[in-house]
């Protein structure tokens, strides 16, 4: 009898397992590329090389609202400033508006903006790669390259952990 409740056993135990997040791989540069003139490729040795500010504590939250952590001690480097050096590909800039920014983790995890969202309301200003967090310099993160708009009501929808690439699309 006791043999057969162990393997009944380890599958319960199990069950969590099966929808929980995926591991996160940290990451050592975010490229850019897409409907850009030019791409680019930020090294994890040059965001730490930029200019970063204080930021209040995060409560990050689900998509229920529920808190899942705080994220305190935190540094952030704007990446309004980053994204506006890219030239994209437009005649016009009327057809900004026709573009998208689709994030991507190491993971597969994927957050978009619109490009209005980005450059034309307080949510642009509002997003930050974190170079510092509870102590640690963004190269001791375990969830490095960590991006985070610090605006948003739902904080844990675009939090977003390894980042590793930004995709310039076009609808």
């Amino acid at each position: 009898m006791k043999y057969l409740l162990l393997p009944i056993f380890l599958f319960i135990f199990q069950i969590p397992n099966l929808y929980s997040q995926k591991i996160i791989l940290f990451s050592e540069e975010v490229s850019i590329s897409g409907k850009i003139k030019k791409e680019m490729k930020l090294s994890l040795k040059e965001l730490i090389a930029m200019e970063s500010k204080a930021l209040p504590d995060i409560v990050i939250t689900n998509h229920l609202g529920e808190v899942k952590s705080t994220d305190k001690g935190l540094k952030g480097i704007a990446l309004k400033p980053i994204l506006e050096k890219l030239e994209l590909i437009a005649a016009t800039p009327k057809e900004y508006n026709e573009f998208y920014f689709v994030f991507e983790a190491t993971d597969g995890y994927r957050v978009v903006y619109s490009w209005n969202e980005l450059f034309n309301t307080e949510t642009g200003n509002n997003i930050y790669i974190i170079s510092e967090k509870d102590g640690k310099k963004m190269n001791e993160m375990e969830d490095r390259i960590l991006l985070i708009t610090t605006s948003d009501l739902k904080t844990g929808r675009r939090n977003i952990k390894g980042l590793c690439k930004i995709l310039v699309c076009r609808a």
